[in-house]
């Protein structure tokens, strides 16, 4: 079942509380704290694809950090994201008409705004960056293109191979993930053994992804989003953000957390993901959430563990 991870105060009184599932590995790979039920499958959304774009690189994806960030990407849509992931489809002789993902606007605030009422896009979309090096893998590979979003397609196989591999267990359920890639169950423990497995690996394909991200953390999701704020000012962390309230994070060291919001709402992710490194030591920036009464502080939302 899963428990409470924040509360949402005013005056005082409980008025709301986020359920989910939450863990948190030492260095290690101990448990060092579990909320809830660490061992129900989730779909990890957007968590995993660092470790796509792993199992990319390990087939012989070839990009240069810079663009390797986009892969692993839930882009704002900015200019220069648009323009990085027509550089990746460039590379291999394809452009964004190859792109299979959802037709989508940015969704950056500030990039959706200055798009205005122009049409939704692929390549807009913010895993089209995963989509583009999905292309080049199969260029790479000479796998066919067309449908690379089909479950049984080798990279998929790879992918779900990757993903079974590194969190130690057999997906749970197989679905298609909002960009139309394929999207693979597993637990919340599976996910935090396999984050922090890319964070400690030391092949090639495990270095390339960690100091892309780390180096550009502005593209792994943009400017002004939480996961490029604390990115910037922790040293060595790694993180992402999945919708439907799915988080990991893992310092250099190897400490990884993965939390599942049960709710699927991203309102309470600084403050969980605040109190689940203060259980590591580690001080994040203030991202405190005040509860507004005609338009002053009355509350809070606070952890519960």
């Amino acid at each position: 079942m899963p428990a409470a991870l924040a509360e949402v105060i005013r005056n005082e009184m409980v008025e709301s509380v986020h359920y989910g599932h939450l863990v948190l590995l030492n260095a290690k790979g101990e448990i060092q704290l579990a909320v809830g039920d660490i061992n129900l499958p989730i779909f990890p959304r957007s968590c995993v694809k660092p470790l796509q774009a792993r199992a990319m690189v390990k087939a012989g994806l070839n990009l240069a950090p810079k663009l390797l960030a986009l892969v692993t990407a839930s882009h704002s849509g900015s200019e220069t994201h648009i323009e990085i992931v027509r550089q990746i489809l460039n590379s291999v002789g394809l452009d964004e008409s190859a792109l299979q993902c959802a037709l989508d606007k940015p969704i950056g605030e500030v990039e959706r705004k200055k798009w205005g009422d122009a049409p939704a896009t692929r390549i807009a979309m913010n895993c089209s960056g995963k989509h583009a090096g999905m292309l080049a893998t199969c260029i790479a590979n000479k796998w066919p293109i067309k449908n690379y979003l089909a479950m049984d397609h080798p990279l998929q196989k790879l992918i779900l191979n990757e993903i079974e591999s590194v969190a130690s267990e057999k997906s749970m359920n197989k679905t298609f993930d909002g960009c139309g890639a394929p999207l693979f169950a597993i637990s919340t423990i599976g996910l935090a053994r396999a984050i922090q497995d890319l964070t400690l690996a030391d092949d090639s394909a495990s270095t390339q992804i960690r100091n892309a991200m780390r180096e550009y953390p502005e593209l792994v999701s943009g400017v002004g989003r939480l996961t490029q704020r604390w990115m910037s000012v922790i040293p060595g962390l790694l993180m992402k953000e999945g919708a439907e309230g799915v988080q990991i994070a893992s310092l250099a060291d190897g400490r990884t957390l993965a939390f599942k919001i049960s709710d699927g709402g991203f309102r309470p992710f600084s403050v969980i993901t605040a109190a689940a490194l203060a259980h590591f030591g580690v001080k994040a920036p203030d991202e405190s959430i005040s509860v507004f009464g005609g338009g002053a502080p009355v509350g809070s939302i606070r952890a519960t563990f």
